[in-house]
C-alpha cells in the first residue's frame, strides 16, 4: 500500500508538473497564447477536488518520503538514488514562495495576482533572484519526478526499447519550458522599460498590501524553516535509533568471498553491501521490485525473518526455492551467510527470469584450479605467435583430461583453469572424477611436452589443487559472456591450494574432504596443516609431490572416455572444448579483508 501510494500521488503531481511546464513552452509561441492556456489549466486546478488531489499528493508523498529516510539504516546511495532523495526534499523549500505569491496571497489575503504579466514581471523585472529561484525549482520538480519514473519503469521488459525516445522527452520538455519562460520574460521586460506601463497593465489586479507583504514573507520563513526542521528531525531520530541498536550488538552478515560486514539491527543486506562497497545488483534501488538483487542466504535458528507479502508476491514470481530471499528486503536479527545469485551488473531482465539451476542453486562439488609453474619465465624469449600456440595445446590437454573424467571446464584465467566436478551429480563421485582428472592431466602434460620438446627449453610444469565443498552453481556473465560457473567459500579456498601447491613444491594439494569423500586411505599421503585467509580454523590438506604418486581409488566407475569434441559420453552429454573456448569467463575475484559498518 505504501509503494502504491508513493506511486500515485507522485504521477498526480507529476501531472501539475507537466501541465504547467507545458503551459510555460507556449511562451515560444506568444505571451497570449501562454494567458488563454493559463485560464484553462488554473480553471482546472482550481476545483476543490483537483484542489484536494493536488495537496493530497504532496500531503502523502512527502511524508511517505520522511518515512522513507527513517526506514533507511544507511544513506550510502547511488548518485542517482541519492540525487532524486537530495532533489525531493529541495523542492518544498524552494516551491514554498512561489505557493505563498499566489496561493496563500489570493486564499488569506484576497490579492488576484494569477497572471502570466504580473508573475513574469515580478520575478524577472522586480526581483530576477526569485526569478532565477523559480527556474530551479521547475528543473529540480522535473528531474525528481524524471528519476522516480526511471527507477518505477525501467525494470520493465519493453524499457529498454524505449530508453533513447524517453532519455530525448525527458531532456527537451523542461527545456522547451524554460525557453518559453525566458523569451515571455524578456518581453515583459521590454514592455515594463516603457514609461506607466506597469501602472496600466496591472490597475485591474488586487496586489498584496505591504502589511500583507509583510506576513507573507514571515509565513515564506516559517514553511521554510518547518520543511528543514522535519528533515534535521528524521535524521536526529536516526542517529539516536542508531546508538540505540549498537549498544544491543551488530548482527555479522557473511559474504561468499570471505568478507564479512558487522551492522546493526534492521540493516537490510543490500545496505550492507553499499555500506562495505560490495557490488551487489539492485536495478529497482532496493524497492522491492526487480528482484535482480536476489541472495541465497544460509542461517540458524530465527535470524531471517519470513518475508512481507509483497516480498513473497516476487519471489512466487521468480520461482525462488526455499532459502532464496530480495537484499532489499531482508533485514536479519542474527548473524547469516549470503550469496548473491546475480552479477553485480545484471540487468532488469535478469530479474525477470526464474530461480533455476541455471539461475544459482547450491551444490557440493568438486573444484579443481591447474596452472603452469613458472611459465612467464619459460614464455620469455619467445614469439607470441608461439606463446599462444603452446598455451592452446596445453589448454586442449588440460581441457580433455577433464572431460574425459566426467568434469567440465569452467574458465581459463591467464595460464590456469578451473574445472567443476558433480555439477549435476554426488560429491563423492565428483571427487573421484577429480582425482581421476589429476591423473589424466599428468599422463596428457607428459605426451605435450614430448610433442614441445623441440620448442620449449625445459617441460612444462603443472600444479594441481583439488576441493569439495558447498557452492552456488548458475549461469552468471553478460551476454555472450554469460555460463554455467560456481561461486563460493569452496571455489576460494581451492584457488588458495593452488598457491599452496607451490610454496611445498609440489604437483598436487588435495583438501582433506576430498580424500575422505573418494575413499581413499589417509595413511598414505604426508598431510600438512595449513592456514586459510577468511576461515578461523587450519585447514588439513595432503601434499603429493607427483601425480604418479597419487595412490590408486576404491572400485568406482570407469572414467568416462570421449570419442571426440561434443561427442556423448557413456553417462551424459559433455561440453565441447571449442564451446568453452569461445565463452570465456570472468576469473574469480580475489578475497579482500573483512569490512566493518562504516558510519
Amino acid at each position: 500500500m505504501i509503494r502504491r501510494l508513493r506511486l500515485a500521488s507522485g504521477l498526480a503531481m507529476l501531472a501539475y508538473v507537466t501541465m504547467h511546464l507545458s503551459n510555460h513552452a507556449l511562451g515560444l509561441v506568444s505571451l497570449g497564447v501562454m494567458e488563454q492556456v493559463l485560464g484553462w489549466v488554473a480553471g482546472l486546478w482550481s476545483q476543490y477536488p483537483m484542489l484536494a488531489l493536488l495537496y493530497g499528493a504532496f500531503l502523502v508523498h512527502y511524508a511517505l518520503a520522511l518515512w522513507a529516510l527513517w526506514q533507511r539504516r544507511s544513506l550510502r546511495l547511488r548518485f542517482s538514488e541519492l540525487l532524486q532523495l537530495v532533489l525531493g526534499f529541495a523542492i518544498p523549500i524552494l516551491l514554498v514562495r512561489h505557493i505563498a505569491g499566489n496561493r496563500i496571497a489570493a486564499g488569506f489575503f484576497g490579492a488576484d495576482t494569477s497572471y502570466y504579466r504580473f508573475v513574469l514581471w515580478a520575478l524577472f523585472v522586480h526581483s530576477p533572484v526569485h526569478g532565477y529561484l523559480q527556474l530551479t525549482v521547475l528543473a529540480v520538480a522535473w528531474w525528481h519526478a524524471m528519476l522516480g519514473l526511471y527507477f518505477w519503469l525501467r525494470v520493465r521488459p519493453w524499457f529498454d526499447r524505449w530508453r533513447a525516445a524517453a532519455l530525448t522527452a525527458a531532456v527537451l520538455f523542461p527545456v522547451l519550458a524554460l525557453l518559453g519562460t525566458v523569451d515571455a520574460a524578456r518581453q515583459i521586460a521590454a514592455m515594463a522599460a516603457e514609461p506607466g506601463w506597469t501602472a496600466n497593465a496591472f490597475a485591474h489586479m488586487r496586489l498584496p498590501t505591504p502589511d500583507a507583504m509583510a506576513a507573507l514573507e514571515r509565513i515564506i520563513t516559517g514553511l521554510q524553516w518547518l520543511f528543514a526542521a522535519m528533515i534535521a528531525a528524521v535524521l536526529l531520530a536516526r542517529g539516536i535509533r542508531r546508538m540505540l541498536q549498537r549498544q544491543r550488538g551488530l548482527v555479522r552478515i557473511s559474504y561468499p568471498d570471505g568478507r564479512f560486514l558487522d551492522v546493526v539491527p534492521g540493516t537490510s543486506v543490500l545496505e550492507a553491501s553499499r555500506l562495505g562497497r560490495i557490488p551487489h545488483a539492485s536495478i529497482c534501488g532496493g524497492r522491492g521490485r526487480c528482484s535482480t538483487c536476489r541472495v541465497l542466504v544460509r542461517a540458524r535458528g530465527h535470524a531471517v525473518p519470513p518475508p512481507d507479502e509483497a516480498e513473497r508476491r516476487v519471489l512466487r514470481r521468480i520461482g525462488a526455492p526455499p532459502g532464496v530471499r530480495l537484499a532489499c528486503q531482508l533485514r536479519p536479527a542474527a548473524p547469516i551467510e549470503v550469496t548473491p545469485l546475480l552479477p553485480p551488473f545484471a540487468q532488469a531482465a535478469d530479474g525477470v527470469r526464474g530461480v533455476e539451476l541455471a539461475q544459482g542453486r547450491e551444490r557440493e562439488i568438486a573444484i579443481v584450479f591447474v596452472d603452469i609453474r613458472g611459465f612467464t619465465a619459460l614464455a620469455e624469449g619467445q614469439l607470441p605467435y608461439d606463446v599462444v600456440f603452446i598455451l592452446n595445446r596445453y589448454f586442449a590437454a588440460i581441457g580433455h583430461a577433464v572431460e574425459a573424467a566426467g568434469g567440465r571446464v569452467d574458465k581459463f584465467i591467464g595460464d590456469g583453469v578451473m574445472a567443476l566436478f558433480g555439477v549435476a551429480g554426488e560429491v563423492e563421485a565428483a571427487c573421484r572424477e577429480a582425482l581421476q582428472a589429476a591423473r589424466l592431466m599428468a599422463q596428457r602434460l607428459a605426451e605435450l611436452n614430448q610433442s614441445l620438446r623441440g620448442e620449449l627449453s625445459e617441460p612444462l610444469r603443472i600444479v594441481i589443487a583439488i576441493h569439495a565443498g558447498p557452492a552456488i552453481v548458475g549461469e552468471m556473465g553478460y551476454g555472450a559472456a554469460t555460463t554455467m560457473t560456481a561461486i563460493g567459500d569452496a571455489v576460494n579456498i581451492a584457488s588458495r591450494l593452488e598457491a599452496l601447491a607451490k610454496e611445498f613444491d609440489a604437483e598436487l594439494v588435495v583438501s582433506e574432504e576430498v580424500v575422505a569423500r573418494a575413499g581413499l586411505d589417509r595413511s598414505l599421503f604426508r598431510w600438512e596443516e595449513v592456514e586459510i585467509r577468511g576461515r578461523q580454523e587450519m585447514l588439513a590438506v595432503a601434499v603429493v609431490d607427483s601425480v604418479r604418486n597419487l595412490p590408486e581409488q576404491s572400485p568406482s566407475p570407469a572414467p568416462r572416455e570421449r570419442v571426440g569434441p561434443g561427442a556423448a559420453r557413456r553417462e551424459g552429454e559433455g561440453r565441447s572444448m571449442a564451446d568453452t573456448l569461445t565463452r570465456p569467463r570472468l576469473p574469480p575475484r580475489p578475497p579482500s579483508p573483512a569490512v566493518r559498518e562504516r558510519g
